[in-house]
């Protein structure tokens, strides 16, 4: 995800300031990791510089001075240029999982990998019913429900690669000590 890209989108709906932003993050995303303060002003300093933001004003309510931002013209023709772009397929593999099975297989033989495989696929499968009460609470708003939707399609998708490989796991532990 693009953080540049994401503080553009909404400030695309009005002028905000960093704590508006990280709240406004937080509420439109509420199963993405939590934005920190400081990546939230970093992001909007690099922002201004490039002139894709410009501050329009600063208040206090009751507490320290915050500024306000708005989007630019240059930003929103960023912003329309990077929601129109497709973003390819991954070109290479880049799962710690995989990672972790091959390097296993390596340094600990076949028990220690069928192991990893059957405690990891435990807790995809816990973390999918953690997500699916998510979507079926009452007060589940639409992006819980839609990100809930996303984390249970790659989880799902996880869970029948580590079933696969435990059917492959010594097929692949000879290959990759020969």
């Amino acid at each position: 995800m693009s953080t540049s890209h994401l503080m553009l989108g909404l400030l695309s709906t009005g002028p905000k300031h960093g704590y508006d932003l990280k709240r406004a993050h937080d509420e439109r995303l509420p199963q993405a990791k939590p934005l920190a303060f400081g990546q939230v002003y970093a992001t909007l300093g690099r922002l201004e510089r490039d002139g894709l933001v410009e501050q329009t004003g600063q208040d206090r309510d009751g507490g320290p001075d915050r500024t306000t931002y708005a989007i630019t013209d240059a930003g929103r023709e960023k912003l329309g240029e990077w929601l129109a772009a497709v973003e390819p397929p991954a070109p290479y593999v880049n799962s710690i999982l995989f990672a972790k099975v091959v390097v296993s297989l390596l340094a600990s033989g076949v028990t220690a990998a069928t192991d990893y495989l059957v405690a990891q696929r435990t807790a995809h499968t816990t973390r999918m019913r953690e997500l699916t009460v998510v979507k079926t609470t009452r007060d589940s708003t639409a992006g819980d429900v839609v990100a809930a939707d996303y984390a249970i399609a790659h989880l799902d998708a996880d869970l029948r690669w580590l079933q696969a490989t435990l059917l492959r796991v010594a097929d692949l532990h000879r290959e990759v000590t020969a």
